[in-house]
């Protein structure tokens, strides 16, 4: 059973399947690690610009690796789940100072990496090297569950080792980069999560979900949970087209990138605004909203007020360190930006 199904996937990949993605075109380890984890979360048409940018400033291990973080993570401003950027440089340092700028070619070696779990390793070693290993992305899970029926979400830790073990059994010895890259392609293309295209599917045949009809059904949602809600205001200090932001910690919400200063309530404006030096006494400043939006993380909502603080005169008081400076929303900076600095940056430029 084992040998027909991958026969049946590679004989649909040879014919089907995805051979023109830029990350394709000169498979590397490095190329195919920066592809891996820039399409976690994230669809392929998204990543594809991401990564040919990405790998014309960052070609490779070494480049990474000795770039100033900033440079980065403005590369990465954008996609999202910025602990990705941060991860992939610290990798990259490792590689640099403890293999000498060679990439390791020992799958426990590349899970110690910050960021790489088994199925990234599993997927960079078969794609690249074409090393046995098998992998089990959210596409690989979405196949495996609907094809065996397995029961339950392929979150839970019971599941994901039952969906590991089809997984090592049904990954062949030969042709294991094209049967890695094939079991991807079929859950993007063909077993998608909703509207599945049973009718192209090489396997449809022996598939219990198909054949049980309950391709919807499969594999099962997440168990939901309530996600809370928090709220915001976002302090926007504004001389001319000049915004006042500053450095967020290296860990954390945003980390590493650039952003605004927040408050809890609207009389902590002033207070903070007066900790940041800025003169606001004697209508120095006047305050404006913008209109207030959601932003959503994977563990709760946040909505944000975005209040201008319209400076009267050229502002003298800051302490201007290497975390704090004025963007020019004319001549922007290539710094990483979180989402909502990105998105308030538009709206208060469509202003000027």
């Amino acid at each position: 059973m084992n040998s027909d199904f991958s026969q049946k996937v590679l004989a649909w990949f040879d014919i089907h399947g995805r051979k023109n993605l830029p990350w394709q075109a000169s498979k590397t380890p490095y190329s195919v690690w920066v592809s891996e984890i820039m399409l976690q979360q994230t669809q392929v048409k998204t990543v594809i610009p991401y990564f040919q940018r990405f790998m014309q400033s960052f070609p490779n291990v070494l480049d990474l690796a000795n770039a100033p973080q900033d440079e980065v993570l403005h590369h990465w401003t954008g996609l999202g789940y910025y602990a990705r950027a941060r991860n992939l440089q610290k990798a990259a340092q490792v590689i640099r100072d403890q293999y000498q700028g060679n990439f390791p070619q020992q799958i426990e070696q590349l899970i110690a990496l910050p960021g790489i779990g088994r199925s990234t390793a599993g997927a960079i070693l078969s794609l690249a090297c074409n090393q046995h290993h098998s992998i089990l992305d959210g596409n690989v899970k979405r196949v495996l569950a609907r094809y065996f029926a397995v029961e339950g979400w392929p979150g839970s830790k019971k599941v994901e080792t039952e969906l590991w073990q089809f997984a090592d059994q049904l990954t062949p010895a030969n042709r294991t980069g094209d049967y890695t890259q094939a079991m991807m392609d079929m859950g993007a293309t063909l077993c998608s999560r909703s509207k599945p295209k049973c009718d192209s599917c090489p396997l449809a045949s022996s598939c219990l979900a198909f054949v049980q009809g309950r391709q919807a059904e499969l594999p099962h949602k997440k168990p939901k949970k309530d996600i809370p809600v928090k709220s915001t205001i976002m302090l926007i200090p504004m001389w001319q087209q000049q915004v006042f932001i500053y450095k967020r910690p290296p860990s954390g919400l945003w980390g590493g990138l650039w952003g605004f200063h927040q408050v809890d309530s609207q009389q902590h404006i002033i207070p903070q605004a007066e900790k940041l030096g800025f003169d606001v006494s004697n209508d120095n400043a006047q305050q404006s909203e913008l209109p207030a939006f959601r932003h959503t993380f994977s563990h709760f909502h946040l909505d944000i007020t975005p209040v201008i603080l319209h400076l009267k005169q050229q502002p003298t008081g800051q302490v201007m360190e290497d975390s704090q400076m004025w963007f020019d929303l004319l001549a922007p900076q290539n710094v990483g930006l979180a989402a909502p600095t990105k998105k308030l940056f538009s709206t208060i430029s469509k202003n000027f």
